[in-house]
């Protein structure tokens, strides 16, 4: 598994990152960012960033667990995968499966303004977490220009109820939010 000499795609995305070896034969445990990990299980190509940015191709990924475990290309050797743990694990944005309308992933939702039906800012989406049965928007809000104060997080489902547009092109959410919410 030699560093590779390639250049890394610009539009490199987190997907997950090796939690450890599994097995004695040189497979590795990954930890994905989501429930069904598709860009890690579909995609051939993984950049790690461990011990400095380079391409990896994968053999084998299937999940186990929550987890993915896979087998690298010229990776045969239990400590080696060990010295991984740690590593984040990069897929190109370009590479990921393809989603059924309606369907975002976190990685492009992630940094958008949010509105509500009003046309009020409500903030930016800093980051996203699943609570088991939903996705939840992390949104940091606008502060107050008149006291630079600085609103408490919200913490949004992303649901049907509440999201009503996402334009991926003008970056924005519409959510059916108050500003007291």
């Amino acid at each position: 598994m030699a560093a590779s000499g390639a250049q890394a795609p610009v539009d490199l995305t987190q997907v997950g990152y090796v939690s450890g070896a599994y097995g004695i034969a040189g497979a590795i445990r990954v930890t994905p960012f989501s429930v069904d990990a598709d860009a890690l299980l579909n995609v051939k190509t993984w950049w790690l960033d461990k011990p400095s940015l380079r391409s990896v191709t994968v053999r084998t990924a299937k999940m186990h667990g929550g987890d993915v475990v896979a087998t690298l290309v010229g990776m045969s050797d239990r400590n080696l995968a060990e010295a991984l743990k740690g590593a984040a694990v990069h897929v190109s944005r370009s590479q990921f499966p393809e989603l059924e309308e309606d369907e975002y992933y976190w990685s492009d939702l992630i940094g958008m303004d949010v509105v509500n039906l009003q046309g009020e800012a409500l903030g930016k989406v800093i980051d996203m977490m699943s609570n088991g049965a939903q996705s939840i928007l992390r949104i940091e809000p606008v502060p107050d220009p008149a006291t630079s104060d600085k609103a408490p997080e919200r913490l949004v489902p992303f649901v049907d109820q509440f999201v009503k547009t996402v334009d991926l092109k003008a970056r924005q959410i519409t959510l059916d939010w108050g500003l007291d919410f």
